[in-house]
């Protein structure tokens, strides 16, 4: 009889499981607190983490995209051209224009994130978009440009 009773419970709690937890709760609030209290705005959802797959491929062609800028403008530099958004010498300090190029990725991955927190999901992933198709224009223009001396 006890197995009988076992069985019918265990079948009963799989076929209605307990409430999930609530909305409110979802979002890192505690029972009784307004969703202000819980660090975000009303109506505004995690709907993914940060560093989820699609930002690591984002984020990854950023800084493709600032490394192959890196060497195009150095290729640029070498044939005769002058820089217009950056002085010639920091472009020719090498180890300087590399920190320049890592710090533009860190700030597009920052300005990201900033998104991310404030739950503009769409300007999160479009702000590497642009970063990265802004940047590769940029490389290839400066591949296309011809020789100055």
């Amino acid at each position: 009889m006890a197995i009988l009773v076992l069985a019918l419970a265990t079948r009963s709690h799989a076929q209605n499981p307990p409430p999930a937890a609530t909305e409110e709760e979802g979002r890192g609030t505690q029972p009784g607190q307004t969703p202000l209290q819980g660090g975000r705005a009303p109506g505004v959802h995690a709907t993914h983490r940060f560093w989820d797959k699609e930002n690591n491929w984002l984020f990854a062609g950023v800084g493709a995209s600032r490394t192959f800028d890196y060497f195009s403008t150095l290729n640029f530099r070498r044939r005769g051209r002058d820089e217009v958004f950056l002085t010639n010498d920091l472009v020719d300090d090498h180890a300087a224009f590399a920190a320049v190029e890592a710090g533009a990725t860190g700030l597009s991955v920052g300005v990201s994130y900033l998104f991310h927190h404030y739950g503009h999901h769409k300007l999160e992933r479009w702000t590497s978009i642009v970063h990265m198709s802004a940047t590769t224009v940029g490389a290839v223009r400066n591949y296309s440009l011809k020789t100055a001396h």
